[in-house]
């Protein structure tokens, strides 16, 4: 057992009640689910818009498909895509691949064929489950990939081949013998926001244990078989498939599933199904909170919401726990953690805009960047690395990827971050978005925190554009709420009273919105992408003779 240190000031913070370390079962993820099967067979295990699925029901139909993927050559080791929006399709086909002995290899049904082709290729997936409209991407890259069949899912009544998987051939799946430490369950592909997309290995050990660690950190108020989670964040997404799915079946309760996050439809099912848990993002918020009805809508039923997938403006978090009395805690994780390490407690201490104190399990640190080597003190800025059981196993087929990023039994993160004296994280940016601006460190969280608390102000993202005399300069790029105005001038101003001269915006862009990735995240990286290509000679009206 963990005892409370100087080198982990966060024990003393963890709620009574809660564990300093949790059980990690050796079994499979579909084990995980089995029990609660045999713990509440007939309670509701999925519900989607009027249709559910008991745990009986989603279990038999699990196996059904596990049957037919087997005829069809699946085994153990071998890559099976899935390329869904959130549905019961989606949960059903998760579990028959691994009942197989498969790997499932998530995939954004956003992704563009390039995009599709890199992963199906990457990962040598064999099998493709896919969302019927998204056959004519698929067919365009087709015959460029590894893949024997695609079954198609579709909404609409006689369509779709996946329809044919549940039907019941008598026929027995073969035991397979999982090792949970060693053996793969997914491949969760990296968003690629710093570089070409990378294949985390997720074992079964990793999704076990996260689950579980998970349920540690509120095990005092949870209610098994009877917990209920609106899942909105995609299921293909990390943070979807634990907080939404995976923790969910752990407990026995009630996944509510939506394809998209549509703020109306959001608040609909908040009164008709009554959610008690929902992991959502800041965009979620704060679309949320933008919706005329939102402080009609009774959300006493909520035990807590998450916030994950990219930093939550503080001034984003207040508003919604005083206008809803909703507990929301922030945290953070990756996809090569599974994703989760770190959480605000959902009783106890918890800090506006920190990330919270590390799992049960989970160790964490701040490193120089220089090294990675050099453990920095309570306050100072470094690289964040974490060790615990929900950490990868590596990425599929890149050693040297894995040996950078894995080093001594630690994940170097790439995310800077600094830790305060009572062992709150707090994340300032990633590495590779810190701005030099005339030798100074910019973190564009502090600055982006600054400008979500002007009254005119939607969403922002704040980048570092190139500048011939700082080397960097900082750019604000804003979205305003609607029927807002706000000039630059009076931005910059309003900044300038709250930060330092050298962390101003000097360059302010407004738009009428920012690219975000499907989990909501807003994708700094196309930003910097569109200044760089502003800023590049072929669009330098000097170099055309436009001067």
């Amino acid at each position: 057992m963990n005892q409370v240190s100087a080198e982990k000031p966060w024990l003393k913070h963890v709620p009574k009640g809660n564990p300093l370390e949790v059980d990690i079962p050796e079994i499979s993820v579909n084990q995980l689910l089995a029990r609660s099967v045999e713990k509440y067979p007939d309670h509701t295990a999925v519900s989607f818009y009027n249709h559910t699925l008991s745990y009986a029901q989603l279990y038999g139909a699990v196996n059904r498909v596990a049957s037919a993927l087997v005829q069809k050559g699946i085994e153990k080791g071998d890559r099976v895509a899935l390329m869904l929006p959130n549905c019961p399709q989606y949960p059903i086909s998760y579990y028959a691949v691994l009942a197989c002995g498969g790997i499932v290899v998530q995939i954004n049904p956003m992704y563009k064929a390039q995009e599709l082709l890199h992963v199906l290729r990457d990962s040598g997936a064999k099998l493709l489950i896919a969302y019927e409209p998204l056959l004519p991407t698929v067919e365009e890259i087709k015959d460029k990939t590894d893949l024997t069949e695609v079954i198609t899912v579709s909404f609409s009544q006689g369509k779709g081949t996946f329809q044919t998987l549940l039907e019941d051939r008598g026929y027995q799946i073969p035991t397979v013998a999982i090792n949970p430490r060693e053996d793969v369950a997914v491949l969760q592909y990296t968003g690629g926001t710093t570089g070409r997309s990378k294949g985390a290995m997720l074992t079964h050990y990793n999704l076990v244990a996260n689950a579980m660690q998970c349920i540690g950190t509120a095990e005092i108020q949870i209610e098994y078989g009877r917990e209920r989670t609106l899942t909105v964040a995609p299921l293909f997404h990390v943070y979807g498939m634990t907080s939404g799915m995976n923790l969910t079946f752990a407990v026995g309760g009630n996944m509510i599933l939506l394809p998209r996050f549509d703020v109306e439809e959001v608040l609909e099912t908040i009164e008709k199904w009554r959610p008690t848990g929902f992991p959502g993002v800041p965009t979620m918020y704060i679309g949320l909170l933008q919706h005329p009805r939102f402080k009609e809508v009774d959300m006493t039923c909520f035990k807590t919401c998450s916030s994950g997938s990219a930093p939550l403006p503080i001034e984003v978090l207040n508003k919604v726990k005083a206008e809803t009395g909703a507990p929301i805690a922030e945290g953070y994780g990756l996809s090569e953690a599974s994703p989760v390490t770190h959480r605000n407690p959902v009783r106890g201490l918890q800090k506006p805009g920190s990330i919270g104190i590390p799992l049960p399990n989970t160790d964490a640190k701040i490193v120089d960047m220089a090294t990675g080597q050099e453990e920095l003190p309570p306050g100072e800025v470094g690289e964040l690395i974490i060790k615990g059981p929900q950490v990868m196993k590596g990425y599929w087929n890149m050693l040297e990827e894995t040996a950078h990023t894995l080093r001594n039994g630690w994940l170097y993160t790439g995310d800077l971050a600094k830790m305060d004296e009572d062992g709150f994280f707090y994340i300032v940016g990633r590495k590779k978005e810190l701005i030099l601006a005339g030798g100074y460190n910019v973190y564009p969280v502090e600055v982006e925190d600054v400008i979500y608390s002007h009254p005119a102000v939607l969403e922002a993202a704040v980048i570092g554009v190139p500048d011939a005399y700082r080397g960097e300069t900082v750019k604000a790029v804003v979205v305003l709420r609607e029927g807002a105005t706000l000039e630059t001038e009076e931005l910059i101003a309003y900044c300038r009273e709250r930060l330092a001269n050298y962390k101003v915006p000097r360059l302010v862009e407004f738009r009428s919105e920012l690219p975000k990735s499907a989990v909501g995240k807003i994708l700094k990286r196309k930003l910097k992408e569109e200044q760089s290509n502003l800023s590049s000679p072929a669009n330098d009206p000097a170099q055309k003779g436009d001067a």
